[in-house]
């Protein structure tokens, strides 16, 4: 995968975390904690995918590719 692929990925889960950031605020907002926290690990889970495409990024851009 090159680093531009690995970019792009990681720009689709920012934006996925971004809605999953969302979708947190309605339900603290509601009350509803049980759904907050399982909004709190969906996004942990994200950030950890985003960092893996960083870390790709870098590694292929290092590489040249």
């Amino acid at each position: 995968m090159s680093a531009n692929e690995s970019l792009g990925r990681a720009q689709e889960l920012a934006e996925r975390l971004r809605a999953k950031l969302d979708a947190l605020e309605q339900r603290a907002d509601a009350g509803d904690v049980d759904g907050a926290v399982d909004d709190l690990a969906e996004i942990a889970e994200i950030a950890k995918q985003i960092e893996a495409e960083v870390q790709r990024a870098r590694a292929s851009a290092d590489a040249g590719g």
